[in-house]
């Protein structure tokens, strides 16, 4: 028998740290971050990370294990995950892997696809098109080689359309082609996954507002200010691509003003939202485990404990 191992999942806003922090309450687990921004050391508030407070209560890793400098990919986090579920096993722990970022829960999952490495040549062309164009130009342009790959994307998803570019025109092929799934070894361990969602949209958009107001109180224009004067970035990063430090980027060159940056953060953050539970979806329809619980009801804590309680206990 495989040792367990928890995976809750959710859209930003759903309550997944105080969901996690009520399990590590009452179970001996540790907590392996399922998040690409929480990866990022001095991205703290517009990442939302745990406090210092939160992190002392329970262990946590791959929270700021690079610079903003720096990327990291799909399968960098699987490699790293099944390391330290490994290890956390062997201390006679539980491994519990929380995030929103679903591409590595996939990757962990599924594995990999055999896909081209990233091309920062490529990619500074395709930026500069867009620059001159519009990012709904370059949409049109995918849409005319990869119709299907274009009719997923939104024209101003400016991420998605780069690296679907970005591949394209490296392989000249299809996306599809490239998304082949390699043969690998699935994880050595039995995957218990809860997924969070909203019973009602309008009302986690509300929260995801109440937080991004919440951000900006707390000095998060500042925290960019301070991440552009402490390192060499470039809006093109995947660190500041990141939701509310794009936007905050652009208002400190005055791209934006202030109300526009605010509206296009919140619109940016309820649309990662829609994306991540687009991903559950899917892994509703393809992952029979799989528990799903309303991430607004009040006793939400209770509830995740009492599921996964039940899941240790039938596994």
């Amino acid at each position: 028998m495989h040792p367990p191992a928890l995976l809750l999942l959710g859209p930003t806003a759903s309550g997944k740290t105080a969901s996690a922090l009520a399990l590590a309450r009452i179970l001996p687990i540790e907590i392996v971050s399922v998040d690409s921004a929480l990866v990022y050391r001095n991205m703290d508030i517009g990442t939302a990370k745990p406090t210092a407070e939160e992190r002392a209560a329970c262990p946590h890793h791959l929270i700021d294990i690079v610079t903003p400098e720096e990327s990291y990919s799909a399968a960098q986090f699987r490699a790293d995950a099944l390391r330290l579920m490994d290890e956390i096993t062997a201390r006679g722990r539980i491994p519990l892997l929380a995030g929103g970022t679903m591409l590595y829960f996939k990757a962990l999952r599924d594995g990999l696809s055999d896909l081209p490495a990233a091309d920062a040549a490529l990619r500074a062309e395709i930026d500069a098109e867009a620059a001159k164009h519009g990012w709904p130009a370059l949409h049109a342009e995918l849409a005319r080689l990869d119709p299907d790959a274009a009719a997923r994307l939104e024209p101003g998803d400016s991420q998605r359309i780069q690296r679907a570019l970005e591949i394209v025109r490296l392989t000249g092929r299809p996306l599809a082609d490239s998304y082949a799934r390699r043969e690998m070894a699935p994880p050595p361990f039995r995957l218990l996954p809860i997924a969070l969602a909203p019973s009602d949209r309008a009302v986690l958009h509300a929260r995801i507002e109440q937080r991004f107001d919440a951000m900006l109180a707390a000095g998060l224009i500042d925290e960019v200010r301070g991440l552009r004067e402490r390192y060499r970035l470039e809006l093109t990063m995947p660190s500041m691509r990141c939701v509310g430090y794009r936007q905050a980027w652009e208002y400190l060159d005055r791209t934006d003003d202030y109300d526009t940056m605010r509206f296009k953060g919140i619109a940016a953050t309820r649309q990662l939202a829609k994306r991540q539970l687009t991903w559950q979806r899917q892994f509703r329809d393809t992952w029979p485990e799989l528990v799903e619980l309303d991430c607004l009801r009040p006793d939400l804590a209770d509830a995740v404990t009492t599921t996964v309680q039940r899941l240790l206990a039938t596994a």
